[in-house]
């Protein structure tokens, strides 16, 4: 199975856009996920509800990609328990508690590709 590395950046200052991502995140009036699809790619997202009664429904919102995967290379975001099928994998993303000491271990490592099913996605 191929993972997804982990960029090296693991200091990197927050950007204004990385600092409003992660204040997405970090607000969670918003969930936010990763999915990873079976070709590969990766897409962050969170779904924005309608504005009004008048318009209901709503849509998925992407998250820039290469900010997001920053955020999660620097161990400021975790990626939680992933729900997978047979064509993407999800993950539920939250954001860390910051510590004064320094993080022991490695961030879960993304697979590029779903492995088998366990929990399936209904529609």
């Amino acid at each position: 199975m191929t993972t997804l590395r982990a960029l090296p950046r693991p200091n990197a200052p927050a950007g204004p856009d990385s600092a409003e991502v992660l204040r997405l995140i970090t607000e969670q009036r918003f969930p936010v996920f990763l999915t990873v699809h079976a070709n590969g790619r990766r897409r962050y997202s969170y779904w924005q509800a309608g504005a009004s009664q008048a318009r209901p429904g709503g849509c998925f919102v992407a998250l820039p990609t290469d900010e997001c995967d920053a955020l999660h290379a620097a161990g400021r975001i975790a990626l939680g328990d992933p729900v997978e099928d047979r064509a993407k994998t999800t993950y539920p993303i939250r954001a860390t508690v910051r510590s004064t000491t320094p993080l022991t271990g490695s961030p879960r490592q993304v697979p590029t590709r779903p492995v088998p099913a366990r929990h399936a996605l209904t529609a």
